[in-house]
């Protein structure tokens, strides 16, 4: 099986994922992992894509281009044996929350402190929710934290950046569910 990573934005608007899995469908590819959002106006989605027979970004043509004539932009690109796999990644996983008055700077800060400790980032999002003379920077954060690091501790490390970005930060633990 030969995986490929695509990737897909242009405006929002509905039938966008029917048209792509179509075309994928009728290529004969499998759809194994995906992720989509509407960002601003923009949809925007990531998936991996496997083919029992292709092996090549070529071996694809123009399958893509009634899309791209439709605005959608459409990048492929091959993985290498096992890129398509999930890491196993060991650890607590941890959601961190953000809520407060919008300001550049608060992914940044957030992400920077995160990754001082060995917090890998496994999941983001951000919205501006509120009214528009009242607007709320949210954003939630999924990481898995080092064997060595705890919940607590980056609760009390991150206290203070709360403070300094007169947001509402905290971190909880997420107790993960198997099927």
């Amino acid at each position: 099986m030969h995986h490929f990573a695509l990737t897909l934005i242009g405006s929002d608007r509905p039938g966008i994922v029917a048209r792509l899995t179509q075309i994928l469908y009728q290529r004969g590819a499998n759809l194994a992992d995906s992720s989509c959002t509407i960002l601003g106006g923009q949809f925007a989605m990531i998936l991996i894509v496997s083919h029992p027979t292709v092996a090549t970004v070529a071996g694809f043509d123009d399958a893509f281009s009634a899309l791209a004539d439709d605005d959608l932009a459409v990048v492929l690109r091959a993985l290498p044996p096992g890129g398509e796999q999930s890491p196993r990644l060991r650890g607590e996983l941890c959601l961190v929350s953000v809520y407060g008055a919008d300001q550049p700077g608060i992914v940044y800060r957030v992400t920077q402190e995160l990754a001082a400790r060995r917090i890998n980032v496994t999941d983001m999002n951000t919205k501006l929710v509120g009214t528009a003379d009242s607007p709320v920077y949210v954003m939630m954060l999924e990481g898995v934290l080092p064997e060595d690091v705890t919940i607590d501790a980056v609760a009390q490390d991150l206290q203070q950046l709360g403070r300094d970005l007169h947001v509402d930060l905290s971190v909880r633990s997420i107790t993960p569910v198997e099927l």
